[in-house]
Parts: C-alpha cells; sequence; structure tokens
C-alpha cells in the first residue's frame, strides 16, 4: 500500500486536540546515574543506522553467552538497561550485553522499524545491523556462538521477532514482551490493525511466516512470551498469535502442556519430546503496557521503576535469563588479560523520580534524510503509544477507540489540525 493510501486511511479519523505523543515521563537533570554501556562504532556496514552500546562485565566467563536487548519506542539502550537491569544481571552470572539503540534520524521516536519490510528482511536494513553488531560481540569476547539469545519490549519486542525469525540459526532463545509476531504488517494499517486488534490467523500461516523468512531447516530457538492482560497499547491477543506461531514452528500442539502460576501469575509451558521447555508465556493480570519487574528469585532486585517499567511482583528480566540457562554462576571467569577493553566512555543516563531513564521528551521530527519519507518516519513510532502515567491504570471495560489515539498522535506531530 502506498504511503498515500496510508495517510487517506488515517485522515478519515475525527481530529481531536491536546495529545503530546509519549508525553513527559518526568525526566530530571539531578541525580545522575551512570550507565556500563560503551559505545563501540566500528561494527560492519550498518545499513540500518543504529548504534551499537555494549557491556562485558569484569568477570565475563571464558566462554560466556551473548543477551541481545532491544529497547522500546521512547527509549535508549541505556535507559533501558538501568530500568530493566540487564547490566546487573551481566554482572552476576557473568555473561555479555549488546543493546542496540535507534537512532532519532532513522525514526523521530526512537523505535525500531519493526513493520518495514526493508528493516526486517535478512540481511537487510536493521536487522542486518543488529547481526553485524552479534559478528562483533563473537569476535572481541570468544563468545559461545550457542548462547546467543535475544529479547525486547513492544517495538524491541516486534523486532525480537524479526530477529529470530530472520536468523534462527544465530540464536538458541527469544524473549517477547508485549510485542507482535513475525511478518503480521508490512505497511502501517497493518501495523495499526496488530497492535489494536490483532485478528487471529491460521497456526499455519503464523508458521510460514517464520519459515520463509530464511532458508534455516532447524533447530529452531526456545521462546518465552509475555503480555500484561490489561495492555491497551498492544493487544493482548498478540501474546496468543506469537505462541501458535512457534508453536507452529516447533510443530508442537495448541494445547499447552503444563500450567502453573509463577509469582502469582498463570504460565503456560510447551515442551519437546526430551521434556526440555520449547515455548512458555505468562499473562501479567491487570498490568499494562511494560516490563513486569519484581524481586528476583535469588532476592535481588533487577532494574527500577518508570515509563513502560511496571511494579508487578515478578522479575521477567531474570525468568528470563533462567529460561536463557544463564543464572546458574559458573565458576572460572576469564583471565584479567583477556578481558576487552572498553572502546568508548560509558553512556550517561538521566533517571526520572524512580531513579531510571526510559525516554525522553519527544522532540518535533527533524527532516527526513533523502529517500525516508518524513510522514513515515512520524508514523513508525505509533508501534508503541502509551499514557504518559508511570502507574498503570486498572482495566476499563470499554473498547480502545483506535481514530481517537491515532488522530492524537498526528496531531501532535503536526500532520493534522
Amino acid at each position: 500500500m502506498s504511503l498515500a493510501k496510508n495517510i487517506e486511511f488515517l485522515s478519515r479519523f475525527p481530529s481531536l486536540n491536546g495529545f503530546n505523543g509519549f508525553g513527559s515521563y518526568g525526566l530530571t537533570t539531578e541525580d545522575k546515574l551512570q550507565s556500563p554501556l560503551v559505545e563501540v562504532t566500528d561494527f560492519g556496514s550498518n545499513p540500518g543506522e543504529l548504534r551499537m552500546l555494549a557491556f562485558a562485565p569484569e568477570n565475563l566467563q571464558r566462554t560466556p553467552a551473548l543477551v541481545v536487548v532491544l529497547h522500546g519506542c521512547g527509549q535508549t539502550a541505556a535507559g533501558y538497561d538501568l530500568g530493566a537491569g540487564w547490566s546487573s544481571l551481566a554482572e552476576s552470572y557473568g555473561f555479555a550485553l549488546l543493546m542496540p539503540e535507534q537512532q532519532r534520524s532513522n525514526n523521530a521516536q526512537g523505535c525500531f522499524n519493526w513493520f518495514n519490510p526493508e528493516d526486517i528482511a535478512r540481511d537487510q536494513g536493521e536487522a542486518c545491523s543488529i547481526r553485524q553488531m552479534i559478528a562483533r560481540m563473537v569476535s572481541d569476547h570468544g563468545i559461545d556462538p550457542r548462547r546467543i539469545f535475544v529479547t525486547g519490549l513492544s517495538a524491541g519486542g516486534a523486532m525480537t521477532s524479526a530477529m529470530l525469525a530472520t536468523y534462527p540459526e544465530v540464536f538458541a532463545a527469544g524473549a517477547i514482551i508485549a510485542g507482535l509476531p513475525f511478518g503480521v504488517a508490512t505497511n502501517v494499517r497493518e501495523a495499526l490493525s496488530g497492535m489494536f486488534q490483532s485478528p487471529p490467523r491460521p497456526a499455519g500461516e503464523l508458521g510460514d511466516l517464520v519459515r520463509n523468512a530464511s532458508e534455516h531447516k532447524g533447530p529452531w530457538p526456545k521462546l518465552s512470551v509475555w503480555h500484561g492482560s490489561a495492555d491497551r497499547t498492544v493487544n493482548p491477543a498478540n501474546a496468543n498469535e506469537i505462541v501458535k506461531q512457534w508453536l507452529d514452528v516447533h510443530q508442537l500442539p495448541l494445547a499447552p502442556m503444563s500450567n502453573a502460576d509463577v509469582d502469582g501469575y498463570p504460565r503456560e509451558v510447551w515442551w519437546d519430546a526430551d521434556g526440555e521447555t520449547i515455548v512458555e508465556s505468562y499473562t501479567i493480570t491487570d498490568m499494562a503496557h511494560g516490563t513486569p519487574l519484581g524481586i528476583a528469585d535469588n532476592d535481588e532486585r533487577y532494574g527500577a521503576e518508570g515509563a513502560f517499567l511496571i511494579e508487578a511482583g515478578i522479575s521477567s528480566s531474570h525468568h528470563i535469563a533462567s529460561f536463557f540457562g544463564l543464572t546458574e554462576r559458573i565458576s572460572l571467569p576469564r583471565a584479567p588479560a583477556e578481558a576487552s577493553k572498553p572502546v568508548a566512555k560509558p553512556i550517561a543516563a538521566k533517571p526520572n523520580v524512580a531513579k531510571a531513564v526510559l525516554a525522553k521528551p519527544i522532540p518535533q521530527p527533524a527532516p527526513a534524510s533523502p529517500g525516508k519519507p518524513d510522514v513515515a518516519t512520524v508514523l513508525r513510532p505509533l508501534a508503541t503509544l502509551q499514557r504518559p502515567s508511570e502507574t498503570p491504570e486498572p482495566p476499563r471495560r470499554r473498547s480502545i477507540d483506535v481514530g481517537a489515539v491515532i488522530t492524537r498522535a498526528l496531531t501532535a506531530a503536526g500532520l493534522m489540525k
């Protein structure tokens, strides 16, 4: 569908004023926190024009694992790291961390372009840039190629779906938080439909989207899926569609093999013939759009509350690290002489009142670079619209006014009056 037709479709909705995109997240200039992430600038052709931020703790294991973490819209790599606690987990368990970051020149509100075909195809765009970053981490830190994992929130969750589908041979497992299935959107109309309505598709059709994304024949990555039942930004039905997609890829039945509560929330599990958990799905009851936080099984807290990071009594980051097999402490860290040297100064992050940096106030979009329509740049960030409030509201028994949400975003971006 052409961009003009997408705009015509969106413009049919009534205009409502006073909507300011992501809103203000209470950022302060005081009480700065320091992120351990450092920037790496030479990692390949970088066709997606992303930034590479990485962290290798001093206790990095001799053949360490690597976790790739993808932030959501309105967030930075350093901010999401501090909020979700991944660098703290890396220090606790001796694995390496890679956190790609979107640039505002690509997307005015810092979203990964998860439904642009040129950014989610193998060896193209942003997906290729992330793959090149992984190759650099493997080279620099001796990463175990059998223990590379990826996770992300919202737009980062949708991009996680894309990475697992386009490079399944690279990843042992992935975790998608409040994301969408791979391949369900190739333009604005389909993206909005998937976000707000998530129309059901046959399992075989969803599975084919993954199988056709590469020439890979298996084995396929394992998957952990997380979604709040009160998410009014990305319809919780997307979690079911993601699970359905990967159950078909793994040739597993739709009915869960196990149901149990974990930290008070329902978890469904599917395993293979050897009894290994292949797919799991957590439903965080009454939680809005974001990453659930809480005390981990080891009585530690990883991360801090903020926008898109919600206290829910369950540490999704720690549970995901456990699903990846990373929470068993391994002896024999690599010798100090082998430790990698930082290639840049640490990335400073500015926390909000909850001491977690999660998003900067969204500036007016800059003029698009050649070949990238300015309107499209504004429309892409619609992937993770969220109320400005940092405290999740209880679910309300009313339907979502999709038109109002879209028009408010366009009005704020200056595309409608």
